[in-house]
């Protein structure tokens, strides 16, 4: 996932809470959102002017079910994380000789690997901000890194000095400082091999799941996205499973980890909802409605058409329209998210709860309401703990 979010200052609104305590929103958006399930959760990050959204949401995601299974609040240095993708990411760069990607995006698995191969740190134990920035802006070093690695892999004779990893190595150190060996951390002296372990977190235990055609249902593959550079591999079902799995991690206190496109007009993230409009048209439209509609231009129309206020009617997602919007670009990889709980607009639709890591400066404070047709249509992948997975699902599993 590679959205990078520019500074946005955006005015919060007041949230309504009804006598249970679930969550209504004021009528300045014309939706009225009740929660009916939601998993305990830690609080909205800032990713800021970073593409790191696959780290942020994984490290929230595994954050939450470290408190899903009774462990307490940890915030996880989601910089540590992505200073070892960068390190990975730069090898694999090279051997290729540069015919792979190399930008600041990554997948939800990339930070179990880390877990894995690495550890992991407290934010306290390694914020990465070592360059005169108080939140993270990656542009500079993410260009930096690129042309270094470019230079490199250009040298005439082809064969590479043994001093080109210690001088990317430097550049990581100056923008992120230099990764700890050791760290105290709540009165204990760790590695980041023993805090790994120190945590109610099994990275084994994780599984992506996605929903496409062109790859068989319940074998892995390797989704084609520029960003999956550890070439993962996800289980493949059909969609209607792919919902059954979201449906029952939920329901049973499991959150769950979400890639997806929110290029769509109808992702409205500062007013906090993200709905799948139906396109108007001829049959929609009857006398001067009809002639003012057929002389705006296209993105007049478009305009238009995500210019609501309520609920609205949505499209229908079949397995084969999502499988048309993947293949014509349509739906793209690029925001990785949370899924948190289940709600309801005063219509009765469907809509995931979802936490965001573009602080929490909106309406729900960082929260969002993805409506059901804007999720089946727009997820790329899921990750889940393989016990959220109903078994009637994960027996069909081939590895």
């Amino acid at each position: 996932m590679k959205y990078i979010l520019g500074a946005l200052l955006i005015a919060c609104a007041a949230t309504e809470i009804s006598a249970d305590n679930k969550i209504v929103n004021p009528d300045s958006t014309g939706f009225k959102f009740t929660d009916v399930k939601v998993v305990k959760t830690t609080p909205i990050r800032d990713q800021n002017q970073s593409g790191t959204c696959w780290c942020f949401s994984t490290n929230s995601f595994l954050e939450e079910e470290m408190l899903r299974k009774g462990g307490k609040e940890v915030d996880l240095s989601e910089m540590f994380v992505v200073r070892y993708c960068y390190l990975d990411k730069a090898r694999k760069y090279v051997r290729m000789d540069g015919n792979v990607n190399f930008a600041q995006g990554g997948a939800a698995h990339d930070v179990p690997y880390v877990i894995e191969t690495y550890g992991i740190v407290p934010e306290e134990a390694y914020p990465g901000l070592n360059y005169g920035e108080d939140k993270h802006v990656h542009g500079e070093l993410s260009a930096v890194l690129k042309a270094y690695l470019d230079a490199i892999i250009k040298v005439p004779d082809r064969r590479l000095s043994t001093a080109w990893e210690d001088g990317y190595n430097a550049i990581l150190d100056a923008y992120f400082g230099k990764l700890p060996e050791t760290f105290t951390y709540e009165g204990k002296t760790y590695t980041p091999k023993s805090f790994a372990e120190s945590l109610n977190i099994s990275p084994s235990d994780y599984v992506e799941v996605t929903s496409f055609t062109h790859h068989p249902f319940y074998k892995p593959f390797a989704l084609e996205v520029a960003d999956n550079w550890l070439w993962g591999t996800m289980q493949n079902v059909p969609l209607d499973e792919l919902k059954a799995i979201v449906d029952n991690a939920i329901d049973n206190g499991y959150p769950v980890a979400w890639g997806a496109d929110v290029s769509e007009g109808g992702f409205k993230w500062r007013k906090g909802y993200a709905v799948m409009p139906v396109e108007k048209g001829a049959k929609d439209l009857t006398g001067t409605e009809l002639s003012r509609w057929v002389q705006l231009s296209d993105k007049d129309r478009a305009d238009e058409r995500y210019d609501i206020n309520g609920p609205v009617d949505e499209v229908e997602v079949t397995q084969e329209s999502r499988q048309a919007m993947y293949d014509r670009k349509e739906t793209t990889d690029d925001h990785g998210m949370v899924i948190v709980g289940r709600a309801v607009d005063q219509k009765g639709n469907r809509y995931y709860k979802v936490q965001n890591s573009w602080d929490t400066n909106q309406l729900y404070n960082g929260f969002i309401y993805v409506s059901e047709p804007y999720l089946l249509a727009k997820t790329m992948d899921i990750m889940v703990h393989r016990d959220a997975i109903p078994a009637e699902i994960s027996k069909k599993f081939k590895q």
